[in-house]
């Protein structure tokens, strides 16, 4: 989040500087109302929204977003603060901000199925989803998806009745594929084999389209993957296909390994499917790592932690963003000092292969958590000097500076 502050000092020096700082004031305050006129979320729970919607027969908007999304940040920054859309969003919804990973928020992420940040949501009084998009947005379209929620023909509720109907046309079953990919893959991927039945060759935008649906072998895109394989390898390199068909066989492999209800793997079965296209020493690394992306979703954090402790003896091999990954998820979950201070050595080795704003304030955040003040002082000060050169909200680490 930005934070709006103005900190004024006016110093009396003769009527020309008094007046002249009435200036700048006024300049300021004029500056404050601009941004001020964009969205007006509801500062109250969702149940009392919901209230307030139904009351004034409105519909809930909803920015489900989480705290480390970067386009969640850039539409706080660039999009939600203007005129045009306060206008628009002011007058027609009841609106709201909700970080899915907290509170109440988890709860309406399972509810409204949220998988990706930021989701846009737009709830009638009832409690019911009428229609929703999601990533960055920029102003006109922003305020299109708006106008297609209050139009009972535009939203995706109406547009899935079209698609049940039997609608064909390759522009509707392009953007309603959009809407559903992220939210419910089973119904995205009944339009975009539609879509591809019709299809004789395949561009480069249905390409990345195809290998965004197709996630399973079980999928009937699948299939489509396998007889488009000529289309495909004429954008993309055919070794990049043979990896792409890998992770999509390991993902089959891996739904049906994993018990949801029951949280537990069944290694015997990974091991002998994933080993008809893996090497043994690939599929339990790779089963190893999955487990320990699944315990950290379960908020399983001794077991995330040995795992990745394990996983990373020799990180030779890992790139700066993996490691950086790594070093943030133990700075937010990991309590055991001497697992810190070896997130503090994950950290150190991305800065060195790829120094930027991000694992700066990584390590900065991770030597303050194990009381090193002066490093971390010395660490929150460069990564705000690379965030500034590079045009980056570096808001939360000058909160931590100042809190050195």
């Amino acid at each position: 989040m930005n934070d709006l502050s103005v900190i004024i000092f006016i110093t009396f020096a003769g009527n020309k500087k008094f007046y002249e700082k009435i200036a700048i004031l006024s300049s300021i305050f004029i500056g404050v109302l601009a941004w001020a006129q964009g969205i007006k979320f509801e500062d109250s729970n969702f149940a009392s929204i919901l209230a307030k919607a139904k009351k004034e027969k409105k519909l809930v908007f909803i920015d489900a977003y989480a705290s480390w999304c970067g386009p969640c940040k850039l539409m706080v920054k660039n999009i939600f603060p203007l005129q045009s859309v306060g206008d628009y969003y002011n007058s027609h919804f009841i609106n709201a901000k909700i970080d899915m990973e907290k509170g109440e928020g988890i709860e309406l992420a399972k509810k409204y199925n949220v998988k990706a940040f930021p989701t846009y949501l737009f709830i009638d009084g009832n409690g019911e989803a009428v229609h929703r998009t999601l990533g960055y947005v920029e102003e006109k379209d922003f305020i299109q998806f708006a106008k297609d929620a209050e139009d009972p023909n535009k939203r995706l509720t109406s547009l899935k009745q079209q698609f049940e109907k039997g609608e064909k046309d390759p522009e509707f079953l392009k953007n309603l594929a959009g809407l559903t990919m992220y939210n419910d893959a089973e119904f995205a991927g009944k339009v975009m084999n539609r879509y591809f039945q019709q299809k004789t060759a395949l561009n480069q935008e249905d390409i990345q389209m195809l290998l965004s649906g197709v996630q399973t072998t079980d999928s009937p895109l699948y299939k489509i993957f396998q007889d488009k394989k000529a289309d495909i390898v004429k954008f993309f390199p055919e070794d990049k296909y043979e990896k792409f068909d890998k992770n999509i066989k390991l993902n089959t492999v891996s739904k049906k390994a994993y018990n949801p209800d029951t949280k537990k793997w069944d290694d015997n079965y990974f091991m002998a499917e994933t080993q008809k296209f893996l090497s043994k020493e690939e599929a339990d690394k790779i089963l190893k790592r999955m487990k320990a992306n699944r315990a950290l979703k379960n908020k399983d954090i001794p077991e995330y932690e040995k795992l990745i402790l394990d996983l990373y003896k020799d990180y030779s091999a890992a790139g700066s963003e993996e490691l950086n990954s790594l070093a943030w998820n133990f700075f937010e979950n990991v309590s055991n000092k001497t697992s810190l201070e070896k997130a503090i050595t994950w950290a150190q080795e991305s800065v060195k292969k790829d120094q930027n704003f991000a694992n700066t304030d990584t390590l900065a955040n991770l030597y303050n958590k194990v009381g090193d003040k002066k490093n971390a002082k010395m660490w929150a000060e460069k990564s705000i000097e690379l965030a500034k050169s590079t045009g980056q909200d570096s808001s939360d680490t000058e909160k931590l500076l100042k809190s050195l």
